[in-house]
């Protein structure tokens, strides 16, 4: 076997894109620029939003009411989330910015779900309607991070862990709405701890990874 490097004809998008002085990050090349890497800030808004609704889905200390995550829908996993994937565009970043934007716009989206003032649940008086509404919701997400997903496959090993977890979220979520089911529902609670956990790591990782003398480096498993 030859170990000559290969043409630039048969070189991948990213080894090209490397070539002409882009910065290889964990979610992809990305193009110089004067705006530092947003990728801990959306990676930790969404690992807190993510582990704080999951707990009250795992009724952690006998919780059932999610509303409290609200504030951190809209603000830390939504708004948050969403500029970091606005300030990932002008870095040339397009899988950090479609997929920050994106869950940021996720999170937005499903803390309407739950003020009063919205009038989404109070639009529905049968509760199966409510369920199957929900669950049609959650199946959508399922898909996204599916494409999401098959991007990173041969990028990234931590974000590939994320991305499959989070599938596991959503597709328990769904379910659970679909069926009903506690247990379910649960579930993908402890999915979610395991998903914001991931996340938390990855965040931290990146930071770690911006300072010129960090504490320790942890290893993302980039392929």
């Amino acid at each position: 076997m030859s170990s000559s490097t290969p043409e630039k004809g048969h070189s991948s998008h990213r080894e090209i894109a490397l070539e002409q002085g882009a910065i290889d990050t964990n979610e992809g090349p990305a193009h110089p620029s004067g705006i530092s890497n947003p990728a801990p800030l959306g990676l930790i808004s969404f690992a807190s939003t993510t582990f704080i609704v999951s707990m009250y889905n795992v009724n952690a200390r006998g919780i059932t009411i999610p509303n409290v995550v609200v504030g951190m829908g809209i603000f830390t996993g939504g708004f948050t989330q969403f500029i970091a994937g606005m300030w990932e565009f002008p870095r040339g970043n397009v899988f950090g910015a479609t997929a920050f934007s994106t869950y940021g716009a996720f999170w937005m989206a499903y803390a309407t779900i739950f003020i009063p003032g919205s009038g989404i649940l109070a639009a529905y008086d049968d509760p199966k309607e409510l369920a199957n509404a929900l669950g049609i919701f959650l199946i959508a997400w399922f898909l996204v991070t599916v494409f999401f997903l098959l991007v990173v496959l041969r990028r990234n090993i931590s974000f590939a862990v994320l991305l499959s977890s989070a599938c596991v979220v959503f597709g328990c979520l769904a379910a659970g709405e679909f069926t009903q089911s506690l247990r379910v529902t649960k579930a993908g609670g402890v999915f979610g701890i395991i998903t914001a956990l991931v996340a938390f790591y990855v965040g931290l990782s990146e930071m770690m990874g911006a300072e010129r003398r960090p504490l320790l480096r942890l290893p993302t498993g980039n392929l």
